[in-house]
């Protein structure tokens, strides 16, 4: 977790541990009772399908590499988490351009997103894209929370007759995949060997031109500027929500104590308690994901409190409460403890997306920061409320 360090996610690493092959059984990879068998084939009536292709496994979606309108909108939506948990296609086998028996077949997930990416990708090629059922969830996480996986993909390749419609037996897998699939379980069960493209789509057509061999480039996994902003609209999204009722409720209590009338003390304090909740959403959403390389700490929520006490003396400071009366010092304590408690909370929501991070150590950060910020937060909370009180 060194800062400014790619981790580099190995492959072969992998063990196939978790819930992915514990159920798999030869003879016990096709439909549950009750289910249908045969080709499951996915609807050619979506809104991005141009075409079919007639196949030994039935008439399959044809897609093109070309991202359309409502593709592109699709896609900033769901970054702002508009329609995000919806923002799926139908698992199973889809024609790029015009593959054949020989054709590659890549292995994506039902996040449309992940699919619009890997497709464009491969703009002038020729390929099958195998899309798995990951409830809407992109590769990387699907693969650790197991959708992702080893039963999902061979009873995939089961589903929709992937024998039928390849001659060979090879399948090209994303690496972030790697974590949730054992090769040599699928190879066992379906007969199809699995290799590891790279890990950014855009390295695809340069892999495939060299017979499927990654260089050292496309093993590493980077976290630049432009990938931690991206995360950015989301986040705030999802921050400012319940940030917003919060704040609003500061901003009536404010009225009760002061000098003043109601009003009055609201404008006076319940403004600032907005714009400072507010300043700690943005350090936690906004600021905490740019600066994160140079941002002191290892921890996630080290980095949160940092950056968290930071904002709090800018903020303070041009407030310009007076230490010489309590009201002012308890006001000052107050908010010392609830910016840097909020955004210390929302920088570990990059845990899970950044190239940092482990499983394990996530879950150790975990048990000492959210004590810790949920510690502070409502300690903050009680002296503002007295320092209204009192005012």
């Amino acid at each position: 977790m060194e800062q400014g360090m790619m981790n580099r996610p190995d492959p072969q690493a992998n063990r196939g541990t978790g819930p992915d092959i514990l159920p798999l059984l030869p003879g016990a990879v096709c439909c549950p009772a009750g289910e249908e068998t045969g080709p499951k084939l996915p609807s050619r009536e979506q809104a991005f399908v141009t075409g079919s292709v007639e196949t030994p496994a039935g008439r399959l979606p044809r897609v093109s590499s070309r991202l359309e309108r409502r593709d592109r909108w699709g896609a900033i939506k769901a970054r702002w988490g508009i329609g995000r948990m919806g923002y799926t296609l139908d698992p199973g086998l889809y024609a790029l351009g015009v593959p054949d028996g020989e054709s590659p077949v890549l292995v994506s997930a039902n996040y449309k997103l992940s699919f619009d990416r890997l497709r464009s990708a491969l703009a002038g090629r020729d390929a099958w894209i195998l899309v798995l059922d990951t409830k809407g969830i992109n590769v990387w996480c699907a693969a650790g929370k197991g959708t992702f996986g080893t039963e999902e993909l061979v009873r995939r390749i089961e589903s929709i007759g992937l024998k039928e419609v390849v001659g060979h037996r090879s399948l090209i897998l994303p690496q972030l995949g790697a974590p949730g699939v054992a090769a040599h379980t699928v190879k066992k069960l379906s007969g199809f060997g699995v290799k590891y493209g790279p890990v950014r789509a855009d390295d695809l057509p340069a892999y495939l031109d060299a017979g499927c061999r990654a260089t050292e480039a496309m093993r590493r996994k980077g976290f630049t500027l432009t990938e931690r902003a991206v995360l950015i609209p989301i986040e705030l999204i999802e921050a400012v929500k319940p940030m917003l009722m919060i704040s609003l409720v500061l901003f009536f209590l404010s009225g009760i104590g002061g000098p003043g009338g109601f009003w009055e003390n609201a404008a006076a304090y319940g403004t600032f308690a907005v714009v400072a909740l507010l300043s700690a959403v943005a350090a936690g959403a906004v600021l905490n994901p740019l600066l994160l390389p140079y941002l002191p700490g290892r921890a996630f929520a080290t980095k949160g409190l940092w950056l968290g006490a930071a904002v709090a003396v800018t903020v303070l400071a041009l407030k310009g409460f007076d230490p010489s009366v309590w009201t002012g010092r308890l006001a000052i304590a107050a908010w010392l403890l609830v910016i840097p408690a909020v955004t210390a909370y929302l920088a570990m929501n990059f845990t899970g997306c950044s190239t940092y991070t482990s499983l394990s150590g996530v879950y150790r950060e975990m048990r000492w920061a959210l004590p810790l910020e949920i510690g502070m937060g409502l300690t903050g909370l009680v002296i503002w409320v007295v320092s209204r009180a009192i005012a």
